[in-house]
């Protein structure tokens, strides 16, 4: 049975999940480029998978098929596919082939929040209120904002979405002392259609830097339930301790991201 090629549409939409695909709409191979073959390739398959226009669900067809289609080697093709399967884009199973699953959200270890990064990635971040208001201190909120254990903060839950999917279950502890953050400073309404930094920022607070511990562990039955993930999966954690221009200690958070559609990046120079 011949294939029929897919036309390129690059302002329409997505090709449908279970398509036929020819590798030629999305990739372009320059065999004088000294960047690798097998890099060239999965980064157009890379960006096509975070622009959507490969969609959750679509099917590839096996490496022999894909690398007859841009003349290249198996080893080169299946180099390739690792590298996506590595980044999360793509999952392979016997039986049923290479599937492009929801892309990751990444993020780099800069002073901004999950709220801003979502928006600067293209996607439309939902928030759930878990809970807000004044709660005592516990032990580890008030040794990190350098206050008594019992002192009433500002303590949030928050659970964060995107794309229809939970990502991360954020608590977060402020205190009430500083200018614009009295009592009654946040309200649901508010931190359900903005970012927690954007109202800090409102608020006159000016962010200047955190230290931040990043961990894992795995998810526990309610944390399971709540961000959509098999009972005992692998999950981020992230606490983190930020300050303002003046030094003084504004925000302890503690959250915990769904491994499977999160990750953190990280750009290292050597000394």
């Amino acid at each position: 049975m011949s294939r029929q090629p897919v036309r390129r549409e690059p302002e329409g939409p997505p090709p449908a999940a279970g398509s036929a695909l020819t590798l030629g709409d999305v990739v372009v191979v320059d065999r004088n480029s000294p960047v690798p073959l097998y890099y060239q390739v999965a980064q157009a398959l890379q960006t096509a998978i975070e622009a959507g226009r490969l969609p959750p669900g679509f099917r590839l067809d096996n490496e022999i098929q894909l690398a007859d289609e841009l003349g290249l080697s198996r080893p080169t093709m299946r180099k390739a596919m690792e590298y996506l399967v590595d980044k999360g884009l793509i999952i392979r199973r016997r039986g049923v082939g290479t599937t492009v699953v929801q892309p990751k959200v990444r993020r780099s270890l800069q002073l901004t929040s999950l709220y801003d990064d979502l928006v600067a990635a293209g996607q439309e971040p939902a928030t759930t209120v878990l809970s807000l208001g004044l709660a005592a201190a516990p032990r580890e909120a008030a040794e990190a904002l350098g206050i008594a254990t019992g002192t009433p903060l500002h303590t949030m839950v928050r659970l964060r979405s995107a794309a229809g999917r939970p990502i991360a279950r954020m608590t977060n502890y402020l205190p009430t002392t500083l200018p614009g953050l009295g009592p009654g400073a946040f309200t649901v309404e508010a931190l359900e259609s903005t970012g927690l930094y954007r109202m800090l920022r409102a608020a006159g607070v000016t962010l200047h830097a955190a230290d931040e511990t990043i961990g894992a562990r795995k998810a526990t039955a309610q944390e399971s339930h709540l961000l959509d993930e098999a009972r005992g999966a692998a999950l981020l954690t992230m606490q983190r301790v930020a300050y303002d221009d003046r030094g003084r200690v504004v925000e302890y958070g503690s959250h915990v991201y769904a491994a499977s559609r999160y990750s953190f990046s990280l750009s290292l120079l050597a000394t």
